[in-house]
């Protein structure tokens, strides 16, 4: 190899691509940590279809992995140099978003909550939006600081489960519009499986986020497409859909991707006399109006998580009550009531997550003499219930989860997966209490602890220990927390039988070794339960999943909450669990969860339970309908054979960009690098010998994707690009090269005909910067018996044993300089008939909403028309001169209003057109590009 070589490779590894190009995606696969699936290439090259585009809505069916298709757009616009990102997602999908971008694209993170913001606000950063890292915020955050979010100058944003958004037209929809005016000007991305569920309004709705000029208004699209009643409407509405939003299919992707099923079991438990007379208690005491001890700001979220850890374990609501007793003190001594909850909130490690979607007034009220006495009654009562918790200290379904778990072994053993559980509570306390009870059942020394802070410990112990093993690798990353939480699910692979999680442990982690889940406190959340379920059954997992749910025989709500979790959402069986048509119903989990929970707190006798739950299930039988099963079907999925095909040819095209990039990566290191590192070519990896930086250690390098022991090496790795970098500055003069096609190894016909030849090569760059920012690498080579050779023969040279025979200038022949004029020429060529095809596009788009837009003006003169056509027939059958004279007055009063429409309407209609020419000045500034061409160098070549 040369430096020719080098300078070639630098090049090629480092261009920009056009957005039509299915390698404009190439180097960010090269880096991401992510098996590759066409599907999910070919929805991120949708969301750069055209530079005029303000966005996309990718709307995938559930479980094909939309978070990957939105991090390969976020890499992409992060190699640009575009880094102002925000992700709008649920708050409890906010860390495992953090997690998803770090370990599968080495994109650094930030979670902004009201809690942060305003300490780094108090700490003196005046925007603290304004991050050199990824910015990831809840719906409720972004809506409560729209204003803020507003100023920030976005390169992209991207909004997970963006269906919450999808009524953003209704007045009521206070967040849904905040998010929409916050983010007016900013490139989006939508993601959802369920963009129509119950009306096409809902498209319209989601559109609109996207981009305002797709339709005319709410009145005119309502007119047009509320009822698809012909073909051509319905063929004209999925036109103008398709560059908007983007489908794949589970079905459309069997041949890449295998699924396995979920296998549910149930463990019936009947709690004891005692258990259930402190149910009893509690749940009267907190149906009762008036409570001192929980903050009116924050009484249903209180109350809700309360009623979580009397379902969870004794010991779990012994120290809730406590801490209710603690605070009812701490109220007597400062005569104010606050809202801390220091206790609660530690032990139900979710407490900020549900805070930060429950909105409640937040108020401080002052304590009057009168409350004294009943807030010290109040402090007898919850004394007498917490000593009651504490004296109970076996759990009936506790004593349940050894009886499940031997079953729930037994059925791995059956299906040949390893024999290991995940168990998911949600107190802190009943993690411990669960420890305790497994470690004196069988399972000592098998068990790792998962929560929020991990600070126990065992988990310190297994910490420390896998930090020495991995000290000086890309394994560790230098986030404690991140590296914690690795540290902890290695051990579960490879020693422990029993993982212990919180919902921490929903968060981020993948745990396709294995296969159980056990729900021993089950959320009401049914999107919860699914994020719960998914670390297990996910792509990667080799065999069915077996989720195990517990049902108290005694509670008749807690059955019916099960059976609608179960029958309703079918979150626990089948291949794929919750189906988008049924999770689509609920824009919330939060939303369903809050019915839930004012069931619980409003009914007192079974019967009443039954009937609110009866209630509910009818409502939800009446959203889950087939009514826009077949409209979503026909506007929103392609089944033709072109899908299929396309998604081949990505597959295929991509592993050809990977090999040749991971090729062109390793020569050009290895040249690079040559006197200070050892290669090992069979393994791909490389010893640095001598640091280079503070962020190019010395030790192993790997290029092999998958985990790796040593430094994970990749396009965007610092010492890569350094190499890269310093390749493409040296300025290099003529020489001579031989390449060496005796020696190689491989084959080509077309180099072979060449042997004893001679000729000129020349590199070429030209870069085209605007709307489409691209650069050509063109190579040109000529024999000197005047033959000008292919661009794959040219190419095809420096894949050749080569050395440099020697320097000399080389001036250019005409001939050469013909050819790599005519390849420019073609390449600009080209780019001016995509550029008039994307302008023809905004054009067709920017008529529809002017046509849109007069239609909703023209409604208002049919209807006076109509008006006037029944008042003239009146006018006909009357029967009288004053019922004449009156119907007369009564037209000569409309037609002045239809005359003032008709002049409103021509007014406005012009109004149109101007906003027309002037979007389209707008779009025709936007296609604007520049263009720079460089010769990087120009050689003599030889074959031999």
């Amino acid at each position: 190899m040369t430096e020719y070589h080098a300078s070639y490779f630098a090049h090629e590894l480092s261009k920009r691509h056009s957005i039509n190009d299915s390698e404009k995606l190439a180097t960010v696969l090269a880096d991401a940590q992510v098996d590759l699936n066409p599907h999910q290439l070919d929805a991120a090259l949708f969301a750069f279809r055209s530079p005029l585009s303000k966005g996309s809505i990718l709307a995938d069916e559930v479980g094909l992995g939309k978070t990957i298709e939105a991090g390969l757009v976020i890499s992409q616009k992060w190699a640009e140099k575009k880094r102002r990102i925000l992700i709008i997602t649920p708050a409890n999908l906010r860390k495992q978003w953090a997690m998803e971008m770090m370990e599968k694209f080495y994109l650094p993170a930030i979670i902004l909550e009201t809690k942060n913001y305003n300490q780094m606000v108090k700490d003196g950063i005046k925007r603290p939006l304004s991050q050199e890292c990824l910015v990831i915020c809840s719906y409720q955050f972004a809506a409560k600081n729209y204003d803020k979010i507003m100023l920030e100058p976005w390169n992209l944003a991207v909004i997970d489960e963006s269906h919450r958004l999808r009524n953003v037209y209704k007045v009521d929809n206070k967040i849904a519009k905040a998010i929409k005016n916050a983010l007016l000007n900013t490139p989006k991305i939508l993601l959802t499986a369920t963009p129509l569920q119950n009306s096409l309004m809902e498209l319209y709705g989601l559109v609109s986020i996207i981009d305002d000029y797709a339709f005319g208004d709410e009145k005119s699209f309502k007119a047009q497409y509320a009822r698809l009643t012909g073909e051509s409407t319905f063929d004209e509405l999925k036109s103008r859909l398709a560059p908007l939003c983007h489908r794949t299919l589970r079905r459309q992707v069997l041949e890449y991707i295998r699924y396995t099923n979920r296998i549910p079991l149930t463990e019936d438990f009947f709690p004891t006399d005692d258990e259930m007379a402190l149910y009893d208690m509690v749940t009267e005491y907190l149906q009762r109006d008036a409570l001192y001890a929980l903050p009116n700001s924050q009484r249903q979220l209180i109350t809700l998580i309360l009623r979580k850890l009397l379902a969870s374990s004794t010991f779990a609501i012994a120290g809730a009550l406590d801490s209710l007793i603690n605070r009812l003190k701490k109220i007597l001594l400062e005569t104010k009531f606050n809202g801390e909850m220091d206790e609660i909130q530690n032990d139900f490690e979710e407490f900020e997550v549900e805070a930060e979607e429950w909105e409640e007034d937040d108020t401080t009220e002052t304590l009057t003499l009168d409350d004294k006495a009943a807030i010290e009654s109040e402090i007898k009562e919850l004394e007498f219930f917490r000593d009651a918790a504490v004296g109970i200290t076996e759990n009936a379904k506790g004593n349940a989860l050894i009886s499940a778990l031997s079953h729930g072994f037994k059925k791995a053993v059956e299906l040949g997966s390893a024999e290991k559980a995940i168990v998911f509570t949600e107190s802190r306390k009943t993690q411990n209490y669960l420890i305790n009870l497994l470690s004196e059942n069988g399972y000592k020394d098998k068990i790792v602890l998962f929560n929020g802070t991990n600070a126990d410990q065992q988990s310190k112990a297994i910490y420390a220990a896998w930090f020495e093993k991995h000290k000086g690798t890309d394994r560790v990353s230098g986030s404690k927390t991140a590296d914690m939480r690795t540290a902890l699910v290695d051990q579960f692979r490879e020693t422990a039988q029993i993982m212990i999680a919180t919902e921490a442990g929903a968060e981020g982690i993948n745990l396709q070794f294995c296969s159980m889940v056990v729900n021993y406190d089950l959320p009401w959340n049914p999107q919860r339960i699914e994020q719960r379920i998914g670390r297990c059954h996910r792509y990667g997992q080799k065999h069915d999943v077996v989720v195990i749910n517990f049902i108290n025989r005694k509670n008749a709500a807690d059955q019916r909450v099960f059976e609608l979790l179960d029958q309703k959402f079918k979150l626990f069986s089948g291949v794929f669990g919750a189906s988008d048509e049924v999770l689509g119903t609920i824009e919330s989990g939060v939303d369903f969860e809050k019915r839930i929970a004012t069931i619980y707190q409003n009914c007192r006798t079974t019967s009443d339970i039954e009937l609110e739950f009866n209630r509910l299930q009818d409502e939800m039988e009446s959203q889950i309908t087939a009514t826009m099963s077949d409209t979503r079907k026909k506007l929103l999925e392609n089944f033709d054979a072109d899908v299929h095909d396309r998604l081949r040819v990505n597959l295929h095209e991509s592993r050809e960009y990977l090999n040749k990039y991971d090729t062109m990566l390793w020569n050009l290191t290895r040249f690079s690098l040559a006197g200070n590192a050892a290669f090992h070519p069979e393994t791909l990896s490389f010893n640095l010998t001598n640091a280079l930086s503070f962020d190019i250690p010395a030790g192993g390098y790997t290029l092999t994707r998958g985990e790796v022991s040593t430094h994970r090496y990749r396009i965007g790795h610092p010492l890569a690009q350094k190499i890269i970098a310093e390749s493409k500055c040296k300025t290099l003069s003529g020489g001579h090269i031989r390449f060496d096609y005796s020696s190689w190894n491989q084959k080509s016909d077309s180099v072979a005909a060449l042997l004893g030849q001679s000729g000129q090569l020349t590199l070429f760059l030209l870069a085209i910067n605007g709307a489409d920012e691209q650069d050509h690498i063109i190579l040109s080579a000529l024999s000197d018996n005047g033959i000008l050779l292919s661009q794959e023969t040219t190419r095809r040279f420096f894949d050749l044993p080569a050395e440099l025979v020697d320097r000399q200038e080389v001036a250019q022949s005409t001939a050469l300089k013909t050819a790599t004029a005519r390849q420019k020429n073609e390449i600009l060529s080209e780019l001016s008939s995509r550029q008039a095809s994307w302008f023809e596009e905004e054009i067709e788009k920017l008529n529809f909403w002017a046509e849109d837009k007069r239609k909703g003006l023209k409604s208002e003169l049919k209807d006076y028309d109509e008006q006037i056509a029944i008042l003239k027939k009146e006018a006909r059958l009357a029967a009288n001169l004053p019922d004449k004279l009156a119907i007369q007055k009564k037209l000569r009063e409309l037609d002045s209003k239809r005359d003032i429409a008709w002049k409103a309407y021509d007014a406005d209609a012009k109004q149109i057109e101007k906003q027309k020419d002037e979007l389209l000045d707008t779009v025709e500034a936007r296609l604007k590009q520049t263009i720079e061409e460089k010769t990087i160098f120009t050689i003599r070549w030889s074959v031999v």
